[in-house]
């Protein structure tokens, strides 16, 4: 197997977005899901995200990466303004749609409208939801981190609700995603339908693994 060692050094003389490309597929697959907001003024706005990790679950908290405001970001203003959101799940049926939020429309444009998306408001959400989405949660701003180094923006929220099909639900909590039809992301445009190989047990330094059997 032919192997190539890279450097520092050999990222930085890297074209521009050829590195962006190269060091976004590096992090591995990532879950896909759109940031529904509405400004102050009432204007929806939807966005596909591909950095949403789980923070903790006691607080339910959920953080993400967000661009530096160096240029209009209408996702992270509206979540400044009003200090909710959603996030929904991209599924198989429209990662077309939901790639295409990633396009620059114009603040005044709706997303929804441009790309199709159906908008509705869930459980008295002041902020809309994706309806296509087969799970889709409610939050609410938490902290603001100005990442200093790269002038990003990390935006940790608390789960308020959270809606999806109840049979995704296992016994146990599991919420199954390949159940749910969901899709992941490489690099910056890559979609993923992704395949089960099966739950463990928790792993016990004396014990072998076993598959875990889900209900």
């Amino acid at each position: 197997m032919m192997m190539k060692h890279i450097l520092r050094s050999d990222i930085d003389k890297m074209e521009k977005r050829f590195r962006a490309n190269f060091i976004n597929s590096l992090s591995g697959f990532k879950s896909a899901n759109l940031v529904g907001t509405k400004s102050a003024d009432g204007q929806s706005n939807v966005s596909i995200v591909s950095s949403v990790i789980h923070l903790g679950s006691n607080p339910p908290l959920l953080g993400m990466v967000m661009r530096p405001p160096s240029v209009p970001r209408h996702s992270y203003e509206n979540i400044l303004e009003t200090k909710v959101f959603t996030l929904n799940h991209v599924g198989k049926d429209f990662f077309n749609e939901a790639h295409q939020t990633s396009a620059r429309y114009e603040k005044e444009e709706s997303e929804f409208r441009a790309t199709g998306l159906a908008e509705e408001y869930l459980n008295g959400s002041e902020v809309p939801s994706v309806g296509e989405a087969s799970i889709k949660m409610g939050m609410r701003l938490v902290e603001d981190v100005h990442i200093t180094h790269n002038d990003t923006r990390f935006i940790i929220a608390e789960i308020e609700w959270v809606q999806l099909e109840e049979k995704l639900v296992k016994e146990d909590g599991f919420v199954d995603l390949f159940e749910a039809e969901g899709v992941c992301i490489s690099g910056l445009d890559s979609y993923h339908s992704p395949t089960s190989l099966g739950r463990l047990e928790y792993a016990k330094a004396d014990q072998p693994l076993r598959f875990k059997q889900t209900k």
